[in-house]
């Protein structure tokens, strides 16, 4: 559940013409998490951030790439809880390598991933907004 700081930096990226792939699990370890995710993503799509749901099974990894060269790879979730809270841990690499393999296997589940639209997102019944709305207010506990 990123804060509205990383969803701004993501939405800029993507204003200054940065493809940007978001890539989630279709389905969460932990179903009140994914429906606070899914009253969010409204936030990215209207930016034209690209959000793939993948097939399970669930995929836990935390992953970014950036042009083929860098790497974040870690246990943190990206959201002030598990950055400022958790005693977690990411490695920054700066390896074209490395980097390139890890954008292979996210073009991959990209593959099989089905793409998520903002018409998607709005298009939910009156229910399921309020239900994922009403756990988005629990985002900071979550």
């Amino acid at each position: 559940m990123p804060d509205r700081h990383l969803i701004s930096a993501l939405n800029l990226a993507s204003m200054r013409g940065v493809q940007v792939d978001i890539v989630l699990p279709a389905h969460s370890n932990l179903p009140f998490v994914h429906w606070a995710m899914m009253a969010q993503l409204w936030q990215v799509l209207e930016f034209d951030c690209r959000v793939w749901l993948t097939p399970p099974p669930f995929d836990h990894s935390k992953l970014m790439v950036v042009d083929g060269t860098w790497s974040l790879i870690g246990s943190a979730n990206w959201d002030p809880r598990s950055l400022r809270l958790n005693f977690e841990f990411n490695v920054e690499c700066y390896n074209g390598h490395l980097a390139q393999a890890l954008e292979k296997e996210v073009d991959d589940r990209i593959a099989h991933a089905r793409q998520i639209t903002l018409q998607d997102v709005d298009s939910r019944s009156l229910p399921v907004r309020l239900r994922d709305g009403v756990f988005r207010l629990f985002t900071p506990y979550l």
